[in-house]
């Protein structure tokens, strides 16, 4: 395996970024863990697109590939440039939207496993592998009714029907991406792999994968040969409604850049849509919308200091946001004081919910003007 990654090139150096972003390696293992537990029988990928959604593939993957990890999935051909030197020579890394056509020689020189969503896709691939005079190792993705990627079943019939359709490939994997995973009640769950098991049938015969994060915990059912968490490894619930089995890997601390005390009827931040209903204290911490943290559902929003709740007050702004510290006892938060954003109990769940979205949206949103810390504690090294 190659050198141990670098810390993230984006990374700010402590002693002057507004906030610490921590990202636990050893979480993230245990829940690499736990999912490809759940999964027994199954390979357990990992995804890793986004940058580790965010976090840093360079410095995630090797430690994933550590815990047994053997195959990335990424979304770009060069998400899975990039990978490559982080991981071994023998990790097989695949690019989920596969190449477009100036990019089927990339792909395919440097290694990477494109999947195959068109029938445009396979011409494309097909005509390179001719002129490379080599098979190519492929994945083909059907869609069984999310309606976003994959061949429809018109194009499966149509591949099923012309005997040189599959010419100068090798399918290593048929797979397809359930669209309500996160409802286990949700009958199309069960219509989607229904239709897998009906498509792939009338195809060459290759492994079969449909399960992504949400999906490994609907059952064995839906494992098939490989599922392919990725945000559950990195602690967003995968599932809606329910307790979260995965760990926090993330906590992001912010520093107070100011203090001050107001008076009834003091107003704050943009457009004074907030006003002080009496004496009270507020501490600006820098940390904004630039930083992941969104202007919308900012009157839900709050940071944590030893448990106790500061709830932002007034618009959150590109670079700071503002939140009431009238219950800390005086002088226990001022200035360079720190303040939790996300921690093990308030993660990005808790923040999605305020902000009206999804944890995926909140995790890949964290901005790069952190100082980033990868605590290592308890992980075996990369390449060990």
């Amino acid at each position: 395996m190659t050198q141990p990654p670098p810390p993230c090139s984006a990374s700010w150096p402590a002693t002057r970024a507004g906030a610490v972003l921590r990202v636990d390696l050893a979480a993230l293992v245990r829940n690499y863990g736990h999912v490809a537990g759940l999964a027994q029988g199954a390979a357990c990928a990992a995804v890793v697109k986004a940058d580790a959604y965010g976090l840093g593939a360079a410095q995630v993957a090797p430690v994933l590939e550590q815990a047994g990890a053997r195959e990335f999935f990424v979304a770009h051909v060069d998400e899975g440039l990039a990978l490559r030197p982080y991981v071994s020579p023998q990790a097989r890394i695949t690019v989920l939207h596969g190449p477009r056509p100036d990019a089927v020689e990339a792909c395919l020189a440097n290694g990477l496993r494109p999947v195959l969503n068109s029938l445009e896709q396979i011409g494309w691939v097909q005509a390179v592998a001719r002129q490379r005079g080599t098979v190519v190792d492929a994945v083909l993705q059907l869609d069984t009714g999310m309606s976003r990627f994959g061949l429809s079943e018109a194009d499966i019939h149509t591949l099923a029907n012309d005997p040189s359709a599959f010419d100068g490939l090798s399918l290593s994997l048929i797979m397809s991406h359930l669209a309500c995973a996160d409802n286990p009640q949700d009958p199309a769950n069960a219509m989607q792999a229904a239709r897998l098991r009906a498509y792939a049938a009338l195809l060459p015969p290759a492994p079969l994968s449909l399960a992504a994060s949400s999906g490994v915990f609907l059952g064995p059912d839906y494992h098939f040969n490989l599922v392919r968490p990725g945000a559950a490894l990195y602690g967003v619930a995968p599932q809606t409604g329910q307790a979260n089995p995965l760990e926090a890997v993330v906590r992001l601390q912010a520093h107070v850049l100011q203090t001050r005390q107001l008076r009834a009827g003091d107003r704050v931040g943009y457009g004074l849509t907030w006003q002080a209903p009496g004496p009270c204290r507020v501490a600006t911490i820098g940390v904004g919308y630039a930083d992941g943290f969104a202007r919308q559902g900012a009157a839900l929003g709050c940071a944590w200091f030893k448990g106790r709740r500061l709830p932002v007050v007034g618009r959150i702004s590109m670079d700071s946001m503002t939140v009431d510290i009238t219950d800390l006892p005086a002088g226990e938060l001022e200035a360079d004081g720190m303040v939790d954003l996300l921690d093990a109990t308030h993660g990005v769940d808790a923040v999605a919910q305020a902000e009206g979205t999804i944890g995926y949206e909140v995790l890949t949103s964290l901005g790069r003007r952190y100082h980033r810390v990868y605590d290592t504690a308890g992980v075996a090294h990369p390449g060990s």
